[in-house]
């Protein structure tokens, strides 16, 4: 079996200092790597489609489907119906795994039918815009923690570098003091987020791409859904429902995707780096085997993710070898962690980006004694 190499990433404690952003001189080149590595997975067919096994994720999730809708209609006006939302949270974030492979051309053989796919996954059943967020993922896997051409770390309600830290202003630059702490219960708004920058795209001026056909399914999948909740439950058990079920999609979702690139080397914004060391460098593998593959949609295989987009969940665990391997031989750092530990870096990272909103000198008597 291969030894795993490693970035060592303690929990350093939280400590004021620069952050850098890294450029060419970081990044020894590495273009043959990718060449070779491709095409050993090519000759192995690691870049074939593996339809049965999307079949039965399919079947699974249908059947778990069906379950909640069954235990929905016999639990009735009863307060254990919070289980059935929790369930369908989940549900609707293992779809959602599903609609972002489809979206990568993992499922189906050509990229029209792999687009519908995903479209009526997204849109249809999760109820997230597919236009809004492919055209948001395209541009983060082309340059991955890269400043100002990532998207996933442009400023939100989280801040990702230091040089956007002080910016905030009132109880945004509380939270960003302490986003480290704060970044998990603000995950249970991020179901709730998802479906107002899906519609906020969509609503937009300017071309939208499937504009009227997103609306319609999205519209048709929240009447689906709330119609039966406010006919059939008190009207606080119904809400309590919608709350739950949206915190754990939420939850479920920030928790999936916040391991794969947040405490990793951010790079610069004019730097020009090789395809192989952006892409290895910048991610984080989770380990865990077929267990971590199917709580996480596979997304814990981030790194050969990124390398081969296209590749079908199955076959990532292979991969991982060779890049691995190739890895080992040119001396280029292969990160991978548990996902309890993964989770403990991103707070860590967090709250040392958050320190750039704590300003040492807001307080007169202490810029005095500092300078004394």
């Amino acid at each position: 079996m291969t030894t795993t190499p490693t970035i060592a990433e303690p929990v350093r404690p939280v400590t004021r200092r620069k952050q850098k952003h890294l450029g060419v001189d970081s990044f020894p080149p590495q273009i043959k790597s990718f060449a070779e590595v491709s095409q050993k997975v090519r000759n192995l067919g690691l870049l074939e489609r593996t339809p049965w096994f999307y079949l039965t994720v399919g079947l699974a999730l249908t059947v778990a489907f069906a379950g909640c809708v069954a235990g929905f209609v016999l639990l009735g006006d009863s307060w254990f119906q919070l289980l059935i939302a929790a369930g369908l949270g989940i549900i609707f974030t293992q779809v959602a795994f599903l609609s972002h492979e489809a979206a990568h051309r993992q499922i189906l053989a050509t990229k029209k039918g792999n687009d519908r796919l995903s479209l009526i996954l997204g849109v249809g059943i999760v109820g997230m815009s597919y236009s809004w967020w492919d055209s948001k993922h395209s541009r983060h896997h082309a340059n991955p923690n890269k400043v100002d051409k990532d998207p996933d770390i442009a400023t939100g309600a989280i801040v990702f570098l230091e040089e956007d830290a002080g910016k905030d202003r009132g109880i945004w630059k509380l939270i960003t003091k302490y986003q480290g702490w704060a970044f998990f219960p603000l995950l249970t708004l991020e179901g709730l987020n998802l479906h107002y920058q899906s519609l906020a795209h969509l609503m937009s001026r300017g071309k939208v791409k499937n504009r009227w056909t997103e609306l319609t399914l999205i519209t048709v999948r929240f009447i689906a859904l709330l119609v039966p909740l406010f006919m059939f439950l008190p009207l606080g058990m119904a809400f309590a429902f919608l709350g739950v079920q949206l915190a754990v999609f939420g939850v479920y979702m920030g928790a999936s995707f916040a391991p794969n690139h947040k405490g990793m080397p951010v790079i610069a914004r004019d730097a020009k780096i090789d395809f192989f060391s952006k892409q290895v460098r910048t991610s984080r593998n989770i380990r865990g085997g077929w267990w971590a593959t199917w709580l996480m949609g596979g997304l814990n295989y981030q790194i050969e993710h990124h390398l081969f987009p296209s590749m079908s969940r199955p076959h990532l665990a292979k991969a991982r070898e060779f890049v691995i391997a190739k890895c080992e031989e040119q001396g280029v750092p292969y990160t991978e962690t548990s996902l309890v530990r993964s989770y403990a870096i991103v707070i860590d990272y967090l709250n040392r980006v958050g320190l750039s909103a704590r300003d040492p000198f807001d307080c007169p008597m202490m810029a005095e004694f500092r300078r004394a």
